[in-house]
């Protein structure tokens, strides 16, 4: 590569959400080079949060979710193919049909997968699925269109809970088993999490918190007909959804030197991704849910996210970094940002609720189903949940930038009775069933790193 960060060989693995922006913004920025984009599935980047959404309803076909361009990229797509491998000194890409792509400066943007039902024999059963691609949503969707007696929901966060409630707006009958003490409790804690149990039970949800799945039971024909549960107890099933979160998908850059593991490939605040002895590389580069990076208002510890915003956002950071030099160069800094819409509610969240110690309600009442929660850790504001409020998000949003004290001071006309803060309540991620769509990490991101013997 000659010296003008505007040309050479770019190569994206990953032609996805965070993938395609990033790729958008590079010829936004003026890069002019050759530029190639690495995907494992056959078509085109398309939009994920539908699919758990519009999808199962029927609203939208699975096929009609592709992502809007915003300009022409004019790139070498390689799609249906997946990345095997990394060789970070001889700069290239190594793919599953035998091939490789050369590179000048790489972006790793591969993004997570379905954590799959850890049986593989009940795994395969006829009418288990699990909820990521576009093909996942064709094929449930499918097979609700056609009646099944009862679904089971495998997992409570936000993907088990859309899915649940989807459920219920088809008229199906749902139980959902989670492991930890309530719905979404690993995302927003126990207040709202005892909500939404309440709500999930109000609209007919058989809800089974502080359990677990320990069979899922098939027939001769191998078809599934029920599961066994943690307290003896079973139910008959025909369509099983297993929502236990999501697998980072880092395995291919594993024997490549670069700080990737289960909890993703670490960078730092400008994208850059560390090597496994804490030396940052200025090659290669990391975004979207497969990134993990130090955050300012949350201590620096090292946060991965699975939310749409932050995708396009750490995107367009990483693209930016990759064709200026350091002095032009601007850090990730984005509040995260994410909303769901289940059992008639709709959740908009800012900052990370799980990054707390308290948590008060600010404005509304959770009688009411129209609040804001806010979050606060070590006094001050770190996260607020709004549940059919979302116009007031704004301004904690602001609190959570300026790191405002915390509780919060009255800062809105339609202000309810604020009670005194109490426990967030945020439960340890074991005892869960499904992952958090946050997780904050100080923890090394390769075991490795026991071996090295300075001075060899």
């Amino acid at each position: 590569m000659n010296g003008d960060p505007r040309d050479g060989r770019i190569v994206i693995v990953g032609a996805s959400l965070a993938g395609l922006r990033a790729a958008e913004t590079l010829r936004d920025e003026g890069f002019a080079g050759s530029l190639t984009l690495i995907g494992d599935e056959a078509q085109p980047p398309y939009d994920r949060p539908p699919l758990s959404k519009q999808v199962l309803l029927g609203r939208v076909s699975a096929g009609d979710t592709g992502l809007p361009r915003r300009r022409p990229v004019d790139a070498h797509w390689r799609l249906g193919v997946r990345a095997t491998g990394l060789d970070p000194l001889g700069k290239r890409v190594l793919l599953a049909d035998g091939t490789e792509e050369p590179y000048d400066r790489l972006l790793i943007a591969t993004g997570t997968r379905a954590r799959p039902w850890p049986n593989p024999e009940e795994a395969a059963l006829e009418g288990v699925f699990t909820l990521r691609t576009s093909g996942d949503a064709a094929g449930l969707a499918a097979r609700l269109d056609a009646g099944p007696r009862r679904v089971l929901v495998i997992g409570a966060g936000f993907t088990g809970s859309e899915i649940a409630s989807g459920c219920i707006e088809r008229g199906l009958a749902v139980t959902v088993a989670e492991r930890g003490p309530a719905p979404l409790v690993g995302a927003l804690g126990g207040t709202l999490g005892a909500l939404a149990a309440k709500l999930q039970r109000a609209h007919g949800v058989d809800l089974r918190c502080g359990v677990t799945v320990t069979a899922l039971e098939g027939d001769r024909a191998g078809r599934l007909i029920g599961a066994r549960f943690s307290d003896g107890t079973r139910i008959d099933a025909d369509v099983a959804v297993v929502a236990l979160g999501a697998v980072r998908n880092t395995e291919w850059v594993a024997e490549s030197g670069i700080a990737a593991g289960p909890r993703g490939v670490t960078c730092d605040a400008g994208c850059r991704a560390f090597d496994m002895y804490g030396i940052v590389t200025d090659d290669v580069f990391a975004a979207g849910d497969v990134a993990r990076f130090p955050h300012p208002l949350f201590e620096y510890q090292l946060l991965s996210l699975e939310h749409w915003g932050n995708a396009v956002a750490q995107a367009e950071v990483a693209a930016h970094n990759m064709v200026n030099p350091g002095p032009r160069r601007r850090p990730h800094l984005t509040v995260p940002a994410f909303w769901s819409s289940q059992f008639g509610l709709n959740i908009k969240s800012v900052g990370v609720p799980t990054f707390s110690d308290q948590v008060v309600i600010a404005q509304g009442s959770l009688k009411e189903l129209r609040l804001v929660a806010v979050y606060g850790y070590r006094g001050r504001v770190t996260a607020a949940v709004s549940v059919n409020q979302a116009k007031s998000l704004e301004y904690y949003q602001r609190l959570i930038e300026t790191a405002a004290p915390f509780p919060p001071a009255p800062g809105a006309a339609d202000q309810g009775e604020s009670p005194a803060p109490v426990p967030s309540d945020v439960p340890d991620p074991k005892v869960l069933s499904h992952g958090p769509t946050v997780a904050l990490t100080g923890h090394l991101p390769d075991r490795r790193l026991t071996l090295v013997q300075p001075g060899r």
